[in-house]
């Protein structure tokens, strides 16, 4: 992957990014609708588990790529899944248009409700982030340019500064991985994970 466009329509959820991105390397910040950018090679749908792709991003990328999309979507779901794909999971599903050749299904709930509290955000970014590696790895055409909405910020209700947070840590943790690994470093990744700093929020477990 050569860049990461972070797109949203949302003010809020931008000015929340340029917080938290600042200083990371290969990072656009775009305030309009994803239809809008002149060009990516797969777009990052912050997706339920089931793959019923009609509400908030989903259904402009639905409107924006056809009903087929989302058919290909649930069979995929279906075949290799059974129905219900994971939180934390994201695959490459082929749009067949020219120009954006790719979508990133990624789950951060399972059914449309609120995720506040969670790290569901980082680990669909994680997701995305490993889905893409994967997919270059493997395949003739590559990924070059991501599109990725706020991840959680519209049913999720999750603080735009706290998407934001989510999204930032594991790109950082992408870009700079473990090199091995320990109890202490993986206990100091997880408190950053679960912790929100500023925000002091605490997923359900800490309540």
């Amino acid at each position: 992957m050569e860049k990461l466009i972070l797109v949203d329509p949302n003010l809020g959820v931008c000015e929340a990014w340029y917080s938290y991105f600042d200083g990371l390397p290969d990072v656009e910040i775009v305030n309009l609708p994803f239809e809008r950018l002149p060009e990516f090679d797969c777009m990052v749908s912050a997706a339920n588990s089931h793959g019923l792709m009609d509400g908030g991003v989903d259904a402009a990328i639905t409107r924006f790529f056809g009903e087929q999309l989302m058919q290909r979507v649930q069979a995929r779901i279906l075949d290799e899944y059974l129905g219900e794909q994971p939180i934390g999971t994201s695959m490459i599903v082929e749009t067949t248009h020219e120009k954006h050749p790719f979508i990133a299904h990624t789950p951060t709930m399972r059914i449309p409700q609120d995720i506040r509290h969670t790290d569901h955000v980082y680990s669909a970014m994680w997701a995305m982030l490993l889905a893409v590696r994967q997919h270059n790895r493997t395949s003739e055409r590559k990924i070059r340019i991501v599109a990725c909405p706020g991840l959680g910020t519209l049913t999720g209700r999750v603080p735009f500064p706290e998407a934001a947070r989510q999204m930032a840590l594991a790109y950082k943790n992408y870009l700079d991985p473990m090199t091995y690994i320990s109890w202490g470093h993986v206990t100091a990744r997880q408190k950053h994970i679960r912790f929100g700093d500023f925000l002091g929020f605490r997923t359900p477990m800490d309540e």
